[in-house]
């Protein structure tokens, strides 16, 4: 998954909706302003820088070098983040932490394996915190339109050993069977709102449609994608209510 994103850092920066104020809010209460939180797959800081502003610091954490350089820009002078290119397969190697957050990472990663590997290097207290979609999430008013141009396209999603997409098997239940299995979940809406560049944009940033994946064919795919969005809404605008779930998984003796 070396290219999983390639080229999609600046996309994911500016197309991605943030998670909102009160669920990075939600997250600094339970971490406490004290602690060290790792945010691993932290992308272009979308939870890191934020979530910084609360905590006594971040570690930022992605595979992407592409990613941590725009998080670096973004986050500007913040002085309590660290970005640090690792991944979930090399956690043992990163500065002592306190709690831990997942964005939309966690689905790409092999749960089990890293939940167990937690549960050694989280001290007692520390708790897991994912951030994102809830388990039934609405589909996006553009996706009819996108998925054809997909399918045109061929391109379809990655899968990651005993990852959301290899299994199917929802995040809640995984940690139910794990060593956090004293969950708690919270969730919080807001409204969005999208016209055809952003929708655009959007695609550009994710790992099936990213710039690098897409290669040459890159100007052809945001013609098919316009076309076919136009098609499907001639005022090329979206209104959306997202729904952003904080799951936070302690672990039942804590």
């Amino acid at each position: 998954m070396t290219d999983l994103f390639g080229g999609a850092a600046p996309y994911y920066a500016k197309y991605r909706a943030g998670y909102g104020d009160p669920a990075i809010e939600h997250l600094a209460m339970t971490f406490g302003r004290d602690s060290t939180a790792l945010d691993l797959g932290c992308g272009p800081g979308t939870i890191a820088i934020p979530l910084a502003r609360s905590v006594r610091e971040v570690l930022a954490v992605d595979p992407d070098g592409e990613m941590l350089a725009e998080g670096r820009r973004l986050a500007g002078n913040a002085p309590n983040i660290r970005w640090i290119h690792g991944d979930s397969t090399r956690l043992r190697e990163l500065p002592a932490f306190d709690h831990i957050v997942m964005g939309r990472s966690f689905h790409w990663m092999d749960r089990r394996a890293v939940l167990a590997e937690l549960d050694e290097l989280l001290p007692p207290g520390g708790v897991v915190a994912l951030v994102g979609p809830s388990r039934d999430p609405q589909e996006e008013p553009w996706e009819p339109a996108m998925r054809r141009v997909r399918d045109e396209f061929e391109v379809n999603t990655f899968t990651a050993s005993n990852s959301y997409q290899a299994s199917g098997e929802h995040h809640d239940d995984v940690l139910a069977t794990s060593p956090f299995a004293d969950l708690d979940a919270t969730r919080y809406e807001h409204r969005l709102v999208y016209d055809l560049e952003a929708v655009i944009g959007l695609q550009l940033s994710y790992s099936y449609t990213a710039p690098a994946r897409l290669g040459d064919r890159i100007e052809s795919f945001r013609e098919a994608a316009r076309k076919a969005l136009l098609a499907l809404n001639p005022a090329g605008r979206w209104e959306q209510v997202a729904v952003t779930e904080v799951l936070i998984a302690r672990r039942p003796n804590d």
